[in-house]
């Protein structure tokens, strides 16, 4: 439904609800924090149908019960099931020109604009109320079941499977139809992966959104194998393979979007196990500023991308972006007059003009191999997907020193802890000190929904659990450094953070989107010293907090305070 100001407005301008009833009303919605339109229909202070034709009269909607309709299947069918959850919007009518669709909330355009892409009709607009939706939901259901019933109709066990068997099943019409409806859910919701994990009674689909796995449905178990023989033939593997690990790709293509998805397969005790990473080929190359680096960090990263050469090493956890900074940068440097060349596992993104290599360990081309043969081919510049080995690490850093410029990944929790970590792959000390520009370290923290975001001020509990966590008189300092906040002696409980309540444009998750926390270590003539020196690794990180190095807590609490994340996400991070 709408923002409860936007609705108390609406009301006020139609006099809907006596004055006095409305004032307190809102006191209480206010101070719950809880939904106005549920608040008044529950305390009977107007009925669902009065206040829903009210807003639709305010903008000029038509109202609609559906629950007087009878919605033919294949219109129903039209709008997924959980965009009709998530976005409260029913498909009920349709002619060859036009869609008609009835929602709770008229002012979610994107929605609006997804099904007009969809289907390539116009959308025309209604209101309803969230019982309507309802109860058309329960007809979904049936819907549903239906088409499952049809996928039963050639039952088969899940031992002794003939191959024929499995090819027509994954054939047949309403298998395609949901496994395209599942990875549409997936597309529209922002996915990076898709989980379909089989149990002994169904299969559980989930969908990592802004790094967290969420429940999506649950199938009947009987759709098992004609879902992971569909996605074996799409991907063109072995259909009658059920006792080892198999790995594919295939791609999607329609006019909004081209998505590729790389497969998983592994057998489990219920059956094989299938994960799904989805890896968006149309998608724009974000800027160094729209991934989250800010201020000195930003200025070192783009000073270090100019030079003509030594090393670019972004590390963290998997997971944690380094690629989409991989290719981000490599977005910058791509000039018609430089040779870039890639080794990669796998390719995740094609590029114009950018010569990208997979390994294949099993016919022996390495990252080391295939960084040797990448060094005859004339390259500016040499991307190496990951370190993973000495002898990886020791071609990077003297390709670095023979005048390329080497962007490359490896695994370590912090900047300064990448300096022991290639010692520890045998690559002396001088060649650590004389080819490492810059090592970028990160993290991934979910955005507040800007839709539903709200400002609160800390506890004493929260405080004294942050004084355990970390040192907040230091991040209180380091917020009064860089003008976010006019000094570090105000009083924690009086700094405003934000969060967000949850709604339906973010799941109720309160989150919508990533942005990464960052540290950016300039190997600086000081900090070559400490290297050659073999100092420690404090004394390095000291000497970088003295040249004004962020540490991504730091930076986490810089973007907690401007309203960009939460503190929990800082806590999450930081656990990583």
């Amino acid at each position: 439904m709408l923002p409860n100001q936007e609705l108390k407005k609406i009301i006020e301008l139609n006099n809907t609800i006596p004055k006095e009833e409305l004032v307190k009303a809102w006191k209480k919605v206010t101070a719950d924090q809880i939904d106005l339109s549920e608040y008044l229909i529950d305390k009977n202070l107007i009925s669902a149908n009065t206040l829903y034709e009210t807003v639709g009269n305010y903008y000029k909607i038509p109202f609609i019960d559906l629950r007087k309709m009878t919605i033919r299947n294949d219109i129903l069918m039209i709008i997924p099931e959980s965009i009709v959850q998530t976005y409260q919007i029913i498909a009920f009518e349709k002619t060859e020109t036009e869609l008609k669709v009835a929602t709770t909330d008229p002012k979610n355009l994107q929605i609006l604009e997804f099904l007009k892409k969809k289907t390539g009709l116009r959308i025309k607009t209604h209101i309803t109320t969230p019982a309507s939706i309802k109860e058309i939901l329960g007809l979904y259901h049936k819907g549903l079941t239906s088409e499952f019933k049809k996928i039963t109709k050639d039952q088969i066990a899940s031992d002794g499977t003939k191959g024929k068997n499995l090819h027509q099943l994954a054939q047949d019409v309403p298998i395609i139809r949901i496994l395209d409806t599942l990875l549409e859910y997936a597309i529209f919701e922002g996915a990076s992966d898709i989980h379909l994990e089989p149990t002994e009674t169904d299969i559980l689909v989930r969908y990592r959104i802004d790094g967290l796995l969420r429940e999506a449905m649950r199938l009947p178990k009987n759709m098992q194998s004609g879902i992971i023989a569909r996605i074996k033939i799409l991907s063109n593997l072995k259909i009658d393979e059920h006792r080892l690990p198999q790995d594919g790709r295939f791609m999607l293509s329609t006019a909004d979007y081209k998505i590729s998805f790389r497969v998983s397969i592994i057998p489990v005790f219920d059956g094989e196990k299938i994960v799904l990473r989805l890896l968006n080929e149309s998608a724009k190359i974000l800027s160094l500023e729209q991934i989250g680096l800010q201020l000195k960090a930003l200025e070192l990263v783009k000073l270090n991308v100019t030079k003509p050469q030594g090393m670019i090493l972004i590390t963290g956890p998997t997971g944690s972006g380094k690629t989409t900074t991989l290719y981000t940068l490599m977005n910058i440097l791509n000039k018609p007059d430089v040779n870039i060349s890639t080794i990669e596992d796998p390719v995740e993104y094609r590029m114009p003009r950018i010569n990208q290599s997979q390994v294949k360990p099993r016919i022996g081309f390495t990252f080391a191999n295939g960084l040797r043969s990448l060094l005859r081919q004339d390259p500016d510049i040499i991307m190496v997907g990951e370190i993973r080995d000495g002898e990886t690490a020791e071609i990077a850093t003297h390709a670095a020193m023979t005048g390329h410029l080497v962007l490359s990944t490896l695994h370590t929790n912090d900047a300064v802890t990448t300096l022991p970590r290639l010692e520890e792959m045998n690559v002396p000390n001088f060649l650590i000190a004389s080819t490492t520009n810059v090592i970028i370290a990160q993290r991934l923290v979910r955005k507040i929904c800007q839709n539903c975001i709200h400002s609160y001020t800390l506890g004493k509990e929260a405080i004294q659990d942050l004084n355990q966590k970390f040192n907040l008189k230091a991040i209180m300092e380091v917020l009064e450094q860089q003008g976010i906040i006019l000094s570090a002696d105000v009083p924690a409980e009086s700094l405003l953070f934000y969060k967000g309540k949850g709604c339906k444009q973010c799941s109720n998750t309160g989150y919508k989107g990533r942005v990464g926390i960052f540290e950016v270590l300039d190997v600086s003539k000081e900090i070559s010293k400490l290297i050659m020196d073999k100092a420690s690794t404090f004394k390095i990180l000291q000497e970088a907090k003295s040249k004004g190095m962020l540490t991504m807590i730091q930076d986490g609490f810089i973007k907690a305070k401007n309203g960009v994340t939460t503190i929990e996400e800082i806590l999450r991070a930081s656990r990583e």
